[in-house]
């Protein structure tokens, strides 16, 4: 089984290049089921129940979150109508949405999604260490290969989630640093990892924002009204290949494409002819 997770999609730069690749991804690398971070997906802040059904379309079967996923207030409406669309599962009990998903590949077979939000530097949610084993607990039955979205900011958190899921599930995937890490590998008990899949979106910026907004605030400590920055797009994805009967991965792979790179894709393949 493979399964690609694409890195925060930022704005509409991350849209637009989300579009193009992915089908041509699927087509290119046989891949299975498709699971992306939306959260920065509108204008770079949140997501809106029509942003998130245009970029299913794209190809996606599972679409993971993180702190940004209220900024938009409409995906209140939009979020408990919609499996695909997760919220961290270590929010409070009662929280709108869902935390996990087990969606079907392409042939039928299921694959479970969860999503996790750490605690340093972040908003002070529930143990997400313990909710990960609630929460895969809940999946296995249903679903031998699970695939994990850490969304935290200290890297040592993300790394501490490897460790600890080891051997549970197929991959630990961080993001919400929008910088994409090199430190992809199978962990000794099978479990694919990597401490940040990165930022699908205009990578001639400050992590998705113009460079003129976020670099005047660190110069002059002022306020400042950050926008997404435009621009072609750069993809930050990872592909895991996992062993359908023991749910362990059995290779990783990262990709960081840029504009051109994608667009030379699109056109040697078949779903872009």
């Amino acid at each position: 089984m493979r399964i690609l997770f694409v890195g925060d999609i930022f704005g509409k730069s991350g849209r637009e290049i989300a579009r193009r690749a992915i089908p041509a991804l699927i087509e290119r690398d046989s891949l299975d089921f498709v699971i992306a971070n939306v959260e920065n997906s509108a204008a770079g802040f949140g997501v809106t129940g029509d942003i998130a059904d245009t970029i299913l379309t794209y190809g996606v079967d599972a679409m993971t979150s993180g702190n940004h996923v209220w900024d938009k207030k409409e995906v209140l409406d939009y979020i408990d109508g919609q499996p695909k669309l997760l919220r961290p599962a270590n929010f409070r009990p009662g929280t709108p949405g869902r935390g996990s998903y087990v969606g079907r590949t392409r042939t039928g077979e299921p694959v479970g999604v969860i999503n996790l939000m750490g605690r340093i530097f972040m908003q002070p949610l529930d143990d997400p260490f313990a909710v990960a084993l609630k929460e895969i607990e809940a999946l296995r039955a249903k679903a031998r290969v699970i695939i994990v979205d850490m969304h935290a900011e200290a890297t040592s958190e993300k790394v501490a989630m490897g460790w600890h899921l080891d051997g549970r599930v197929a991959a630990v995937f961080g993001t919400h640093t929008h910088v994409q890490t090199a430190d992809e590998r199978i962990l000794p008990k099978g479990t694919a990892y990597l401490t940040d899949a990165g930022m699908t979106g205009p990578h001639d910026s400050i992590i998705g924002v113009t460079i003129e907004a976020a670099l005047g605030r660190f110069i002059n400590g002022m306020p400042a009204k950050f926008e997404a920055a435009s621009g072609p797009g750069r993809l930050n994805a990872v592909i895991v290949t996992a062993d359908q009967a023991t749910g362990r991965a059995t290779s990783i792979e990262r990709l960081n494409m840029s504009a051109e790179e994608v667009d030379s894709l699109v056109v040697h393949t078949p779903a872009g002819r």
